[in-house]
């Protein structure tokens, strides 16, 4: 299994103020923490993700020399951006590394209309022309946001996080109407052909009882349904996973959800669509 959604905190390097909510993800949660997290889990190699902290160059170059260690998990590395910046493209010159694979911009902890900006598309658009992939992190309601943003930047690879962040907890799947809203708006970005989608991060927005197979297959369903098995991705979001029952338990509930599907789309949804996306060496 690649898992591309790893967090790696260092509070002694970088500053993290929203982690400070979160009694699970206080302290640190570094590589090798996150090796022995995962030992039992068949992954076998990992995108890091940003973390959304103040330093954000200097996560990223921090992240990119670790990624060069052949005997570590974390392969490449997504690091945190600001297309709304007119230094975006100034700053991407900064953090150039062959171990940069793509940029991300936390949305939902945003306003809605920072993406809406003429300048953050046009500088999201430049990550397409260097093959740099932008992950799109937003909430089930800034699902048609997200949709007018990928469609304004056509030539850009999006990848979608944690499922589109559904409502799990009041969308009473599968026919309640906020899951048949969330899963319209999911059908809808997965037309677009630059998109992505990553089964990630939902055991965090679930609440106990529908932290099952049952609970949760209507979102892979759909997102399977949508994407198809060739478009598709996993992550573990370790360590905010720990908010739900933590990675092992998701592991063995994301073999569950696909046991259906044949070994070569397993393979593409746990392996070689991550490959190719993050250009994984």
């Amino acid at each position: 299994m690649i898992d591309t959604h790893v967090h790696l905190l260092e509070p002694d390097r970088f500053t993290y103020e929203w982690t400070k909510d979160f009694s699970a993800l206080a302290g640190r949660f570094d590589h090798s923490d996150y090796q022995n997290a995962s030992r039992d889990s068949g992954i076998q190699a990992g995108v890091f993700m940003e973390v959304d902290c103040e330093e954000s160059s200097e996560e990223a170059h921090y992240f990119c020399s670790k990624a060069e260690d052949p005997e570590g998990i974390i392969r490449v590395v997504v690091a945190a951006g600001r297309p709304e910046s007119p230094d975006f493209e100034r700053s991407l010159d900064a953090m150039a590394h062959p171990r940069l694979t793509g940029i991300r911009r936390v949305l939902h902890t945003q306003p809605d209309e920072l993406s809406q900006t003429s300048l953050f598309r046009k500088n999201v658009s430049l990550l397409g022309a260097r093959g740099i992939t932008f992950d799109l992190c937003v909430l089930q309601r800034q699902l048609p946001i997200a949709l007018e943003l990928v469609r304004e930047c056509p030539q850009t690879t999006f990848i979608l996080d944690h499922c589109g962040v559904p409502e799990i907890a009041s969308n009473d799947a599968p026919t309640g109407e906020g899951f048949l809203v969330w899963k319209k708006a999911i059908c809808a970005l997965a037309a677009e052909p630059n998109v992505n989608g990553k089964i990630s991060g939902i055991t965090a927005y679930a609440p106990a009882p529908l932290r099952n197979v049952e609970g949760l297959k209507p979102y892979t369903d759909t997102m399977l349904e949508a994407f198809g098995p060739s478009r598709l991705v996993w992550g573990g979001d370790w360590p905010v996973v720990n908010l739900g029952d933590g990675l092992q338990a998701w592991t063995n509930i994301s073999r569950d959800l696909f046991a259906e599907l044949t070994e070569i789309e397993r393979a593409h949804i746990f392996t070689t669509n991550a490959k190719q996306i993050y250009r994984i060496p």
